[in-house]
């Protein structure tokens, strides 16, 4: 199971406004520090994360953050329309179009999602799997 993932960010004010335009919605809890922005799971008492941290820093090594060419995370968000709404409130929130939510030939029949590239250049999937919802063939 992964435990977290990090991206690294320049600008933590920017990345914050892209990254709150959809991370609470999926149930993430905000902490920010002198060390940047710290996404958590909402839990109850007693209740074991199934989704990793997710973490917005600049760099260890005080380098310019720079995105992992080929490196993506990727969010289930549950529903084809909040691929859509989500996509739509983080570019809105400063993120640029790496395409737009739907379909895509390579993937299963149910699997609809959009790219984005957050403000430092990180790439971000937005996807819903539901086989209750229309696929492609359907």
């Amino acid at each position: 199971m992964i435990a977290y993932v990090s991206v690294g960010a320049d600008d933590i004010p920017r990345a914050k406004r892209f990254y709150n335009a959809f991370l609470p919605a999926l149930g993430y809890a905000l902490e920010e520090g002198p060390e940047g922005l710290s996404y958590t799971p909402t839990l109850e008492p007693g209740q074991s994360a199934v989704v990793p941290d997710f973490y917005v820093k600049p760099p260890y090594d005080a380098g310019p953050a720079t995105a992992g060419n080929g490196a993506m995370v990727a969010f289930d968000v549950g529903a084809q329309d909040r691929v859509r709404a989500l996509h739509a409130a983080a570019l809105a929130a400063g993120g640029t179009n790496e395409g737009q939510p739907g379909f895509r030939a390579n993937y299963g029949p149910h699997f609809y999602v959009g790219y984005l590239r957050d403000p430092q250049g990180n790439k971000i999937g937005l996807f819903s799997c539901d086989p209750n919802e229309p696929g492609r063939d359907d």
